[in-house]
């Protein structure tokens, strides 16, 4: 029986990769979960570098564990789609959800 969904690692919470995740999300006031070739982790990080907001960016298409970390994001924040966009050690959303908040004021607000 063949299955409609991809093989995707399952992901353990509990392991030095979860610890990994979670003491960067907490380390940094930015931290972004990128991949090099997408547009909207681009996006994502567009606003950060107009408000002069450093940020934390780890590029998971340029790790050898970048997919079982998008597992380890779908289990804190919903969704393995990339970017995953943290701040304050809170998940805010992705490069749509950055830009509007960057659009209305908010996203500065955030980060005062």
């Amino acid at each position: 029986m063949g299955s409609f969904f991809s093989k995707t690692p399952a992901a353990n919470m509990n392991g030095p990769l979860a610890e990994f995740v979670q003491s960067a999300i907490a380390k940094d006031k930015v931290v972004i979960f990128s991949k090099t070739y997408c547009p909207y982790c681009t996006m994502a990080k567009e606003p950060f570098k107009k408000l002069n907001q450093a940020f934390a960016c780890y590029e998971l298409d340029q790790r050898n564990d970048g997919d079982e970390i998008q597992s380890i994001l779908g289990e804190l924040t919903g969704a393995r789609t990339v970017p995953r966009v943290f701040i304050d050690g809170n998940f805010v959303g992705g490069g749509t959800d950055v830009k509007k908040m960057y659009s209305d004021g908010r996203l500065e607000k955030m980060l005062s």
